[in-house]
């Protein structure tokens, strides 16, 4: 008897020792969108893990007696003592051009109200960032339609180049007008029946916005005909803190998807001084000390390994790229905050949009001694390049002497003929927004800049004549505005056809 006893005994033990490899663990504690689960003695970092109700939570904490788990969506049903199974599985999200025109949350659940999206694929919300050998060097822009970005701080596909300024200096503006420049050229490509171009899909990640600011900007997008060609992924400021650290990654997933498959995508992240924000919540809540400003130690990471998942890979891998605009708000001009400077190390360069300007009617409110773009003026086509020449430099000097000439009136004609000059280039790159410049158009109203045919018009006549001169090329002469298009180039034959084209509309011209 005792040894069929002492067998039954040892086969029980075996069943636990299967049940524990199986990996089945209790719900300690739960509450903050966290639940402490103690037996999970083989579950990985990041892995999912399964709660009752088909919840799933990723396992964030790895501790000695037990796991820190986040919860993927409300955990209300869920109590002490539950039983939580891992899965073995990497978070994933769906991915593919199904997404396309859609809003999903975090999730990648759509929550447009357009019914549920058809993608075959997922992909790893968490991946390692492709490393050097696979990449090659950023060398094909991404036109912003942003005359001032384009000619000064240009971007290129596959760099990371950050947004950062105040709060409402038009940090998202100048994003979705990048989208929406985007979106032009892929259907003027498409129009023209173009098969060399290769379209830029847009994803536009909200983080911890007012949903009445999202679906703004959603609205903005399908007016200006867009949202074909974008994905949007929200976590607003009414979801969990953990949607809110998730959302970025699951955006980059999205574009990596189309980068990996050969494709050109653009991921605006919008903002990660809010991201940061949401992951210092849950990294509290999970017991992380924290360190400078209240952030945990690992906030940096947070940022770098989202950020270095952009890339432009080599022809053996596809030549596919993913271009990155972070946007980061500071609190009254202080980019040495812990925030900003992290971003500011991880990027390729900055467009800096100043209060003081903004206010001033200058929009957008580029700073031009702030803004630098890392991958500079390879990134622009031969014609832009050929244009914008000094414009960064007359406009640095101008902001010097417009300073030094504010205390004293008496200017020799050389310092007054440079801070008129200035005064007409600011004018200039001033833009309404929602409403980018094609390239060519561009590279015609900078050579009439650089060649000095703005420079006998009163400077509160140069919106009008500019604006007047853009409208006399596209109707009239869109031959010369095609050469552009078509070669990327300023070629001779182009550059007496386009100064005579100047003057005569110049002769022709009368200010309103």
């Amino acid at each position: 008897m005792s040894n069929i006893l002492q067998e039954l005994e040892s086969e029980i033990a075996g069943l636990k020792t299967s049940v524990a490899k199986t990996n089945v663990g209790v719900v300690r504690e739960i509450g903050d969108g966290v639940a402490k689960v103690e037996g999970l003695s083989d579950v990985m970092l990041n892995e999912m893990v399964e709660f009752p109700g088909g919840l799933y939570g990723l396992a964030l904490n790895l501790e000695e007696t037990e796991v820190g788990c986040i919860l993927l969506g409300e955990g209300r049903h869920v109590k002490e003592g539950d039983e939580v199974k891992s899965t073995g599985k990497l978070f994933s999200v769906p991915v593919g051009k199904e997404m396309l025109g859609r809003v999903v949350d975090a999730l990648g659940n759509p929550i447009d109200g357009k019914g549920a999206i058809n993608a075959t694929e997922n992909y790893p919300v968490e991946k390692i960032a492709p490393g050097i050998m696979p990449r090659q060097s950023v060398n094909q822009p991404v036109q912003t339609g942003i005359m001032a970005i384009d000619a000064m701080v240009p971007v290129g596909r596959g760099q990371r180049e950050l947004i950062i300024g105040d709060r409402s200096t038009g940090k998202t503006t100048v994003a979705i007008d990048t989208i929406i420049s985007q979106s032009n050229i892929n259907k003027a490509a498409k129009e023209a029946g173009d098969d060399s171009y290769k379209p830029m899909y847009s994803i536009y990640v909200a983080v911890g916005q007012k949903l009445a600011n999202v679906a703004r900007t959603i609205a903005t997008l399908e007016e200006a005909g867009a949202m074909e060609y974008t994905i949007v992924v929200v976590a607003s400021a009414s979801d969990s803190a953990t949607n809110q650290y998730l959302a970025p990654y699951a955006g980059c997933a999205m574009g990596e998807w189309f980068m990996q498959n050969g494709m050109d995508a653009l991921i605006v992240y919008d903002d990660l001084s809010k991201h940061a924000v949401a992951y210092r919540e849950v990294s509290l809540v999970l017991r992380r000390p924290s360190g400078r400003e209240a952030y945990p130690g690992d906030v940096f990471y947070l940022h770098s390994r989202l950020l270095e998942r952009s890339a432009r890979l080599s022809d053996a891998n596809g030549n596919g790229s993913l271009t990155a605009l972070p946007i980061v708000e500071t609190q009254a001009g202080d980019v040495s905050a812990y925030i900003p400077t992290n971003v500011i190390s991880i990027t390729d360069g900055q467009i800096y949009l100043e209060t003081d300007l903004f206010y001033k009617g200058i929009r957008p409110a580029i700073s031009v001694g702030l803004s630098v773009s890392r991958v500079g003026s390879s990134a622009q086509t031969k014609a832009i390049k050929k244009v914008a020449g000094t414009t960064k430099l007359d406009l640095a000097q101008f902001r010097e002497l417009q300073a030094f000439a504010q205390f004293g009136s008496d200017l020799d004609d050389k310092t007054r003929a440079q801070i008129e000059r200035g005064e007409r280039i600011v004018e200039l790159f001033k833009q309404d927004q929602y409403s980018p410049i094609p390239m060519e158009v561009e590279v015609v109203v900078l050579f009439a800049m650089q060649n000095g045919y703005f420079d006998d018009v009163d400077v509160e006549n140069i919106k009008d004549c500019q604006a007047k001169l853009q409208e006399f090329f596209t109707t009239r002469k869109d031959a010369i505005l095609k050469a552009i298009r078509d070669s990327g180039k300023l070629e001779d034959g182009t550059v007496s056809d386009l100064k005579q084209a100047i003057e005569d509309f110049k002769s022709g011209y009368k200010p309103e």
